[in-house]
């Protein structure tokens, strides 16, 4: 009979984010999030459109064409609010300090996502997977001192 390992406490909240990703409404980035503070889960978040707003799942994508610094174009659907923003957002409507916290989540945050985390002042991140387009964020997080992990070092696939 094998040994039960105990989940680390990132492993912990990186598996409660994988639930919360569940939840999510737009089929091109069902993910999820997790703001913990001293081994205490503050709020969470999802992929979904603005309450009250069509979700993906009901109306279908919004997409807009973005153009990258590089020269590459991509398409976004802009029709969700992202996890890291809805848990964010969560908190403040709920009252919830997470000044000092980490926000546990499926890919490194998007570059809105990641000003938004040092303006509320979240140390760490962790990441489970690396995200494609990254590099702003990683620049940011260094100069603001948020501390930046990757469980998996590999880029997410969506």
């Amino acid at each position: 009979m094998s040994e039960y390992k105990r989940p680390s406490w990132d492993e912990y909240f990186m598996e409660v984010c994988e639930a919360i990703s569940k939840r999510a409404t737009c089929d091109r980035g069902r993910s999820g999030c997790v703001i913990a503070k001293n081994k205490q889960i503050l709020v969470t978040g999802y992929v979904g459109s603005p309450t009250g707003l069509p979700h993906c799942d009901e109306v279908g994508h919004q997409y807009k064409q973005m153009l990258h610094e590089d020269g590459n174009v991509t398409k976004h659907c802009v029709r969700t609010v992202h996890a890291e923003q809805n848990a964010i957002c969560q908190a403040a409507k709920m009252g919830i300090p997470i000044d000092g916290a980490t926000l546990y989540c499926r890919m490194t945050p998007c570059r809105t996502c990641a000003m938004l985390i040092i303006n509320c002042g979240i140390k760490r991140v962790v990441a489970q997977r690396r995200y494609q387009d990254s590099e702003d964020t990683i620049e940011m997080f260094k100069k603001a001192g948020v501390e930046l992990e990757h469980l998996i070092d590999e880029l997410q696939q969506y």
